[in-house]
Parts: structure tokens; C-alpha cells; sequence
């Protein structure tokens, strides 16, 4: 079986886990493929989903959603009647209804979903000063994750003939959930910066910048295309890119999510069949 895994990973936690489920489903005897779309010429590129017996797709959780910038690719795919699994990294808050919308669009697509799952992973915010989910993913996730590499393969090969039923459903409008996104720019209110210091000139941020909004030359990111994902200040060699200090939102978050950092450190990675 010859399986296409496909994940988005800014800051690496969603890389992370598919890398296990790539060594699990290798175990199994499966052919992997897997594909980084983050950069930007990589979805760019596009995918030929024919070569593939099964497809998996990896994520990070964005605002209630996978990146826009992911959902606009996946319009692009034709799935054909393909069996496809998903799974979601998320920083312990509200993670509703992201598998619902992915498991819709994938499906418009022409893919019979047979899985979804989510792993705890730290907050891209606590690049900025936030404090969710440290240290995540961690051995635990990781064994989640070996769990789902198997009932994945179970489903994919026919041994399991089973579907995922309908995950929870929104009655949040569209509209709704664009203006949810755009609440990460309330926190982030400095973009990506390098603000006049000198730097290697790698070029990391600007190969790896899912939009293609920082300019490597002038350490400057483009208001219209950043999508606050922070990889290129999680890439940074030398740590020169930097965003506002955001600390002063983590308590305003915990309080609107009436959630206590105690109560986030209980949440256990999973998986829905």
C-alpha cells in the first residue's frame, strides 16, 4: 500500500507527529511518501493525489480551523473516491469545530474520511510569551500516535471496512469563524520583525514562510499575507526575528477559555473512528 502523508508544520509539533506516524505505517509494510506543504512553493506545486492508495493530512489547529492557506489548497485536490485519514495538533484550548470543517472540505473533495485525531502540542504563542501545553508533544502523544498509525492502516487496507461517522457539527457561521481568525492579530501586534539587526542571511524565513509575507533582505513581514504562524521566528538561527511580548494576553486567554493551566495539562491527545 502506498500511502501520500501530507502535514503542514510551521514551528514543527504537527511535523513531529507525522514523522511517528510515518515510522509506524513503514512498520506495517506501507510505502510513504511524505509531503511538507508549509512552504509556499511547495502547495505551489500542487499534488497528484493518483499515485496514492490513501491519503493522510496533518495540521495545526488556526482560530477554530486548519490555516486558511491549507483549507484554499485542498480545494485544489481530487480525491476520487480515495480513502483519506486526518489528524490535528492544537495548544490546549478550543479546538471545536476544526475536525468537523476539515472532514467537510476533504469530503467535497472526493475523499471518504476514515479517521481524525488530536495531539496536544506547545502554543505557537508561547514563542511570544504564553505558557500552553509546554513541552507537548511528548511521549504520550507519540504513543497516541502510534495507536492511530494502526487503526489508520486497519481502515486504509480494508481490514476495517468503517468510516469515520460525522464529527461534531458548528452551527457557527462562516462568517463567524473569519472573524475569529483574524482575533490572532488583537495578540500579535507586531509581526515578525528583525527591527534594524544584523543577521546571517540564511534565508530560512523567507524559504520556509508559508505566504510568503517576510522579506529576509529587509526583515519585514507583509501585513496582507502573514498568517501569525511565527515559523519564521521559530527558525530564526540566530533568534534576531522577533514578535511583541503577548504575556500580558495569556491570563486574559485562560480567563475567556475558563480554563486553568492545571485543567489544560489533563487533556490527552486522541483519537475519533
Amino acid at each position: 500500500m502506498k500511502i501520500g502523508l501530507l502535514y503542514f508544520s510551521a514551528t514543527g509539533n504537527t511535523e513531529k507527529i507525522a514523522r511517528v506516524i510515518e515510522d509506524s505505517l513503514k512498520n506495517l509494510g506501507c510505502m510513504v511518501d511524505i509531503v511538507d506543504i508549509t512552504p509556499l512553493v511547495s502547495r505551489k506545486a500542487g499534488l497528484d493525489c493518483s499515485p496514492y492508495d490513501a491519503l493522510i493530512l496533518g495540521a495545526p489547529v488556526h482560530s477554530w480551523r486548519i490555516p486558511r492557506v491549507v483549507r484554499e489548497w485542498i480545494l485544489n485536490l481530487s480525491g476520487e473516491g480515495k480513502k483519506c485519514a486526518l489528524f490535528l495538533t492544537y495548544g490546549g484550548f478550543q479546538i471545536h469545530p476544526a475536525h468537523y470543517t476539515t472532514q467537510q472540505l476533504v469530503q467535497s473533495r472526493g475523499f471518504k474520511v476514515v479517521s481524525s485525531a488530536e495531539f496536544l502540542a506547545f502554543h505557537t504563542f508561547n514563542i511570544g510569551g504564553w505558557k500552553a501545553m509546554e513541552g507537548r508533544p511528548d511521549d504520550s502523544d507519540f504513543k497516541v500516535a502510534r495507536e492511530y498509525a494502526e487503526k489508520v492502516y486497519s481502515r486504509f487496507s480494508g481490514e476495517d471496512p468503517n468510516l469515520v461517522g460525522e464529527l461534531e457539527k458548528t452551527t457557527h457561521p462562516e462568517e463567524l469563524l473569519d472573524q475569529i481568525e483574524e482575533f490572532r492579530f488583537r495578540i500579535v501586534t507586531q509581526l515578525p520583525t528583525r527591527n534594524g539587526a544584523d543577521c546571517c542571511m540564511c534565508l530560512a524565513c523567507e524559504k520556509f514562510c508559508p505566504t510568503g509575507a517576510i522579506n529576509a533582505t529587509t526583515g519585514e513581514t507583509n501585513q496582507g499575507r502573514c498568517i501569525t504562524c511565527l515559523g519564521c521566528v521559530y527558525r530564526c538561527p540566530d533568534g534576531v526575528l522577533v514578535v511583541n511580548d503577548m504575556s500580558p494576553s495569556w491570563e486574559y486567554k485562560l480567563k475567556g477559555e475558563q480554563i486553568s493551566v492545571a485543567e489544560m495539562k489533563k487533556k490527552r491527545s486522541r483519537i475519533y473512528l
